[in-house]
C-alpha cells in the first residue's frame, strides 16, 4: 500500500459505535467486536521511503559516523575483506526485489573493485539458523553477487559447529566467552551488512551474535537474561544487549575493524491485494470491505497447506527508510532512532488484558511452518516485548492471543522443535528447569549439529531459546489463552485453549477481575508502544 502520509500511531477508545477489529489468525483473519470500554493501537503509517536509495547508499559509505573513516580509505589491494550479512529471518515479510542487502553489497563490492581488493568472502550470518537455500540466496543477495561468487565457494554461511572455522577470542570483563567466525575475526575488515526491523536488531548484536558459536550464545540466549531484560527493544534496559555490547567491545579490543552498515525499512508490509490489513477498519472502502470478505471466504475453503504456501509467496513492498554506516555504536544509535519514528506509538497506562492475533510468519519460519512453539515465541516473545517502559499488560494480567496453532512441523527445518515438543514440554513447561536438565543434549546432540551442518536444520538448541524468549512475559503474566488453537498443542504449552474470543475473555475475568481493562495490539504493520 503506498504511504498516503506519514500520520503517526493512534490509540482508540472502542464504543458501541467502533466497527469490529481485524485479528490475524496464522493464515487467516477475521473480525472481532471488542467490548466497548476496550482500546486498540494501531501502528503508525509508513514514513516516506527514501527517493534515491543507491544514492543514499552511497553517500552513507563516504560519509560514516562516529570515528570511521569513508569506506573507500579503509580497502586496499592485499587486503581480506569479509562481507556478513542478515540471513532470511529478516525482513518479514521477505521484500519484493532488489533487496536492501543487494543494494548496499554491491555497492560495497564496487568501492571493493576500485580499490583493487581481491579477497572477499561473504558470509551469510546464520548464528544457529538453518542454512539458506539458493534461491533465498538469490533473493536475498542478487544474481549478479550470487553468480560471482557462489561458483568460487566464496559465497559462505556461518558453520558454527565447524571448530576449524570459530575462533574464540577469550571473555569479557563478565567472563562471557567470545568465539566467533575465523574468516571474519582474521580479516583486515569485516562489512557488516544488517537491516534493522526492529530497535532489538543490529548494532553489536550483529557480530557478536550472526557471528557466534553456542559457546558464546549461551551467555545471553538463557533464562536468566531474558526474566532480567525489562524491553528487548530499550537497549539500556536489556540484558540481552548488555551481554552483547561487552561482546561487541571485546572483539573491538581485540583488533577486529568493522565497518557496520544499517537500513532501516517503512512499515509498507503488505502489496495492495492486502491493502486493507494495514487501514484503521473504520477507514475500510467499500473495496477494502468486498476484498476482505472474498479473501476470507477463499482462506475458509483452502487446505491449510495451500494457503501456507499462497502467503508465504507474499513479497512485502516495504523499501528503505534509512541508511547510515560507520562506526557500530553511533550507526545503531541513529538507527534505533530511525526505527522509533517509525514504529513508536504512546500508549497511557497498562491493561488488565493484552489481545493480539498472530500472522503466518515470524523470522523462524520463512518458507516453512509455524509449529507450536513459534507460536509461542512470537507472541510472548516478540509482540508481547513490544513495548518502551512498560508492558501493554499490568503484572499478573493475561494475554490472549488468535492463531490456529496446529500440530505441526517442518521436519527438515525443524527436527530438535519436535522431540522438544513432544519429549521435554510433556515433563515440564519451566524454563529455568529446562535450561538445567535438557538444554546441553540437545545442543550438542551429533545427530541434530549433522542435519544443523549439512541440511536445513535450526540447530538442536533453537527450540529451548524460542521458549526462553517467552520466559519474561510468563514471569510477568498470571495467564495465556489461545483463541482457536488445537486444544492439545495448546496445553502442552501449559496454555489455556478457548474457542471464540468471547470464551477467551470470560476465562481471562477468572484471573483478572470483572470488567477488566482490555487493549488490542493491531500488528502488523510492527509497532512499538510507548507506555507511560
Amino acid at each position: 500500500m503506498p504511504a498516503r502520509s506519514a500520520r503517526p500511531g493512534f490509540v482508540l477508545d472502542v464504543d458501541r459505535s467502533t466497527p469490529p477489529t481485524l485479528f490475524w489468525h496464522g493464515e487467516q483473519y477475521h473480525l472481532e467486536r471488542l467490548p466497548a470500554g476496550s482500546r486498540v493501537v494501531y501502528p503508525p503509517e509508513a514514513l516516506p521511503a527514501l527517493e534515491h536509495p543507491d544514492a543514499a547508499i552511497r553517500h552513507a559509505l563516504l560519509n560514516p559516523l562516529g570515528d570511521s573513516q569513508p569506506l573507500p580509505s579503509l580497502l586496499r589491494a592485499g587486503m581480506r575483506l569479509t562481507i556478513c550479512f542478515d540471513d532470511i529471518s529478516l525482513p518479514l515479510p521477505p521484500m519484493r526485489r532488489p533487496d536492501v542487502r543487494q543494494r548496499v553489497i554491491e555497492a560495497v563490492l564496487d568501492m571493493a573493485a576500485e580499490a583493487g581488493v581481491d579477497d572477499v568472502v561473504l558470509i551469510a550470518a546464520l548464528a544457529l539458523h538453518r542454512r539458506m537455500t539458493e534461491q533465498e540466496l538469490r533473493h536475498a543477495l542478487g544474481d549478479r553477487v550470487y553468480d560471482a561468487f557462489a561458483p568460487q565457494g566464496l559465497l559462505t554461511q556461518l558453520d558454527a559447529e565447524d571448530p576449524e572455522s570459530m575462533l574464540h577470542l577469550g571473555t569479557t570483563d563478565a567472563g562471557e566467552d567470545v568465539e566467533i567466525s575465523k574468516r571474519a575475526a582474521t580479516s583486515d575488515l569485516i562489512v557488516y551488512v544488517n537491516i534493522n526491523l526492529v530497535a532489538m536488531d543490529g548494532g553489536h548484536k550483529s557480530v557478536a551474535t550472526g557471528l557466534a558459536s553456542y559457546r558464546s550464545l549461551r551467555h545471553h540466549h538463557n533464562v536468566r537474561t531474558m526474566q532480567h531484560s525489562r524491553s528487548f527493544m530499550d537497549q539500556h534496559r536489556s540484558e540481552l544487549h548488555s551481554s552483547n555490547w561487552r561482546m561487541g567491545r571485546h572483539i573491538a579490543a581485540c583488533g577486529i575493524k568493522i565497518f557496520q552498515i544499517e537500513t532501516t525499512l517503512n512499515s509498507n508490509t503488505f502489496p495492495e491485494q492486502f491493502a486493507f490489513l494495514q487501514r484503521r477498519e473504520w477507514e475500510w472502502t467499500a473495496r477494502d470491505r468486498a476484498t476482505f470478505l472474498g479473501v476470507s471466504k477463499s482462506l475458509d475453503r483452502t487446505p491449510a497447506r495451500l494457503a501456507r504456501s499462497i502467503f508465504q509467496s507474499i513479497r512485502s513492498p516495504h523499501q528503505m527508510q534509512s541508511v547510515q554506516a560507520g562506526e557500530v555504536e553511533a550507526v545503531h544509535e541513529v538507527t534505533t532512532r530511525n526505527v522509533y519514528r517509525q514504529q513508536l506509538v504512546e500508549v497511557q497506562g497498562q491493561s488488565d488484558i493484552l489481545t493480539m492475533g498472530l500472522p503466518y510468519i515470524c523470522p523462524y519460519n520463512v518458507n516453512s511452518i509455524m509449529n507450536p512453539i513459534l507460536v509461542a515465541c512470537l507472541g510472548l516473545g516478540y509482540f508481547f516485548n513490544l513495548y518502551r517502559g512498560k508492558p501493554l499488560v499490568r503484572e499478573g494480567g493475561v494475554v490472549i492471543m488468535r492463531h490456529p496453532t496446529p500440530w505441526a512441523f517442518h521436519p527438515v527445518h525443524h527436527p530438535s522443535y519436535i522431540d522438544f515438543f513432544e519429549q521435554v514440554l510433556a515433563e515440564t513447561t519451566d524454563p529455568l528447569e529446562i535450561e538445567s536438565k535438557f538444554e546441553e543434549g540437545f545442543a550438542t546432540d551429533p545427530w541434530y549439529v549433522h542435519l544443523y551442518r549439512t541440511s536445513y536444520a535450526y540447530h538442536g538448541v533453537h527450540p529451548f531459546y524460542m521458549w526462553y524468549w517467552c520466559a519474561h512475559a510468563l514471569q510477568h503474566l498470571g495467564g495465556v489463552i489461545l483463541v482457536g488453537g488445537d486444544p492439545k498443542a495448546v496445553r502442552r504449552m501449559g496454555f489455556k485453549p478457548a474457542s471464540t474470543m468471547r470464551d477467551a475473555l470470560e476465562m481471562a475475568e477468572d484471573v483478572v477481575g470483572r470488567d477488566p481493562s482490555i487493549t488490542h495490539m493491531h500488528t502488523p504493520p510492527l509497532l512499538i508502544a510507548d507506555v507511560k
